[in-house]
Parts: C-alpha cells; structure tokens; sequence
C-alpha cells in the first residue's frame, strides 16, 4: 500500500510540474525494468569527473547542443571519421568539444550491467542534465528511449548557429527548430559555464562597439594578445550555474556578439532583465527549454539502433 501511494505521489509530481511520462515514444521510466541502475551510472560517471575537472560542465552541455542542433539527439556527434568519412566532431565548430571521455566512462559501466540495452543518445541527454545540476543549477528529468544514429557528416555542422548572428538570427534559427525567442534566452544562459577562444569574439575588437563596455573591451584585447586559442570565461563564476551570465549582459559585457545582442535588441531585452533579476525564473524555463532540446529529432526503433561504442557504428 504504502509503494503504491508512493508511486501515485510520484505520477501527481511529474503532471503537475509538466513532465510527460511520454514524448514522442520516449518514456521517464524506460529503463525501469531493463536497466534500472542506468541512470545513477552515468550520474556517477559525470559526478567523477567533474569533481576531478569542474570545467568540464560546460563541455558536458554544450555536446548535447551541438549533438541535437544536427540530426536530432542521436549521438552523431560522437561517432568518430573513418577514412570515407568526416565525421560532426572534426568540424571546426566542433573541435572545443571536452568530454567525449566522459560518455565513453558511462557507456563502458552501462554496458557491462545491461549489454546493449542503454543509447550513446540517452547517456549524452543525462550527461548535460547531471552537468546542471552539478554545477549548481535546475534538476530536471527527462524521457528516456533515444536511439543512436548511424550518420555524422562533417557538412551537416553548417547548420549550427554562429557566435556572429544578432538576435533576429538567432531567433529564426532557433525557431526553425520549434524554439521560442524565451527558450533563445534561456538556453543561451548555458553560457553561465565554461569559456570562450578569441577567435569567436576577437572581430568585436577591430571595429567600434557601442554595446561592449570599454573597460570589458580591454580584457578581451588582453585575452586575445595571447592567441586565437585563448580562453574568456562567458561571466565571473564560470564553474557556477547561475544568472551572472544575465548580470553581465546589462553590463555590456558579453563575451559572444550572439551574446550580447541579446540585451541589445528589444524584443528579448525584457528577457535579458528578468532573468538578471530573478534568477529562479531563468532556472524554471531554462529546464523547460532544455527539456524541449533534449526530445528534439529523437530517433526511436528501426531509425537508429544501441551502440556498442558510443565512436562507431555496430
């Protein structure tokens, strides 16, 4: 009796917070019976090595982004190239990405508890939610039930947004996707984590900018007197998840053009502002937000298959 109040206590959670138990063919109990150890593997895995690596966060984050943003969140991006083929993770938008270790950590314990039954796919989507939280931000559950895919094209990354696009850009291409101009600003605060390299931020030095800070504008020149590949955290608490990134907006001081035109643009100032002021807000449609990237494209059944390494195709 007292399992099953329980479990009715759970299912009341899960509604009234909007947390489908199935989207799309996924489910939050996928694993139940098959693997009901999956999770907590890859949340020992990512715990591990973020306490060894706290930047890693980020990386965590930004490979779930870069993996769905392409053919859906289907692991393309960790499928290695073979001599016929380019694969996603050797595009030049793609060659920052940390903590492909990680996923293989995971997928290696998965695997020797429930062979063949665990996605590269699923492992990615938990990594990025544990990452959050780790780091200090919103916990949210997810569906579990992705299947891996079997293609990574080098070419398809051209579909990836540019640190270079203004609002409007990023808004339609965002869109394209099912995204509101909300979730835009939402999940840009991912960038509350982790760095950028001058190469994507240094063209904002060679040309007069009204919406840089003069001051900011001159610890960006410092970082970037020591190359292309130097790293500017995005905001002061760059292992932290919290609305600093937000804060640092109002200031003009946004490492990314993609970045600060957010504050810059009307339509998603107001945005900008509540988020700066309420950091609880950003928190709840941030998961909201990364819930909506994490089912995007899914492949389920004979679309896709389980990986047995998460670098190669079976």
């Amino acid at each position: 009796m007292v399992r099953a109040n329980l479990v009715s206590v759970i299912l009341l959670m899960h509604v009234i917070v909007g947390f489908p138990f199935h989207a799309r063919g996924l489910s939050m109990t996928y694993y139940m019976m098959s693997c009901p150890m999956a999770e907590q593997i890859v949340k020992n895995s990512v715990n591990n090595a973020l306490q060894a690596d706290p930047t890693l966060a980020a990386g965590l984050i930004r490979m779930l982004f870069h993996d769905c943003f392409i053919e859906g969140c289907d692991a393309s991006i960790l499928l290695d190239s073979t001599k016929d083929n380019t694969a996603e993770k050797d595009s030049p938008a793609n060659l920052s990405l940390r903590g492909y270790e990680i996923i293989d950590d995971a997928k290696e314990k998965v695997e020797n508890m429930c062979p063949g039954v665990v996605s590269c796919a699923d492992i990615v989507a938990m990594a990025a939610r544990d990452a959050v939280f780790w780091a200090g931000g919103p916990y949210y559950d997810i569906p579990k039930g992705r299947f891996d895919g079997k293609r990574s094209k080098i070419e398809d990354t051209r579909n990836l947004p540019s640190p270079f696009l203004n609002a409007s850009q990023l808004i339609q291409t965002f869109g394209n996707r099912g995204f509101s101009p909300q979730d835009v600003v939402a999940l840009s605060g991912a960038h509350t984590l982790g760095v950028a390299r001058c190469s994507s931020f240094k063209a904002r030095l060679t040309t007069p900018d009204s919406s840089l800070d003069s001051t900011f504008a001159n610890t960006l020149t410092r970082t970037c007197n020591a190359g292309d590949n130097a790293e500017q955290p995005f905001d002061a608490t760059r292992n932290d998840f919290d609305n600093a990134y937000f804060n640092a907006l109002q200031r003009k001081s946004g490492v990314l053009f993609s970045d600060q035109t957010l504050f810059n643009t009307p339509r998603t100032r107001n945005l900008v502002n509540g988020y700066a002021l309420n950091q609880a807000k950003f928190f709840f449609d941030f998961q909201q937000a990364m819930r909506k990237m994490s089912n995007l494209d899914v492949k389920l059944g004979s679309q896709g298959e389980i990986r047995q390494n998460c670098r190669t195709i079976n």
